[in-house]
């Protein structure tokens, strides 16, 4: 009998346990998102980007150089609906563009 109460107290922990682990935060994306906005200026860099970034004025290209997946907001703070889930590996012409998340 004390061995069936030990197996299903050992039961009950493991399933408390288990979403636990489940929910582990996710990595910040690694690489670049690389971002062209007139000959003029520099290419802005983000590295290792975490969260929701502001982008420049008028960004006219941006490029996802990351291992993830990068979501492109038509106002500054991430803020409305997504305008565009840029896939690893691609980059777009944008239209106006405010703000982006990794």
């Amino acid at each position: 009998m004390k061995s069936r109460l030990a197996f299903a107290a050992l039961a009950t922990a493991a399933v408390t346990v288990s979403p636990l682990a489940a929910t582990a935060p996710a990595l910040a994306a690694t690489g670049e998102v690389v971002v062209f906005t007139n000959a003029l200026q520099p290419l802005f860099v983000y590295t290792n980007p975490n969260g929701c970034h502001n982008l420049p004025a008028d960004p006219h290209q941006i490029n996802n150089q990351t291992d993830s997946e990068v979501r492109l907001y038509a106002f500054p703070g991430c803020i409305g609906p997504v305008a565009w889930i840029l896939r690893p590996g691609y980059g777009v012409n944008t239209a106006p563009i405010g703000s982006f998340s990794a």
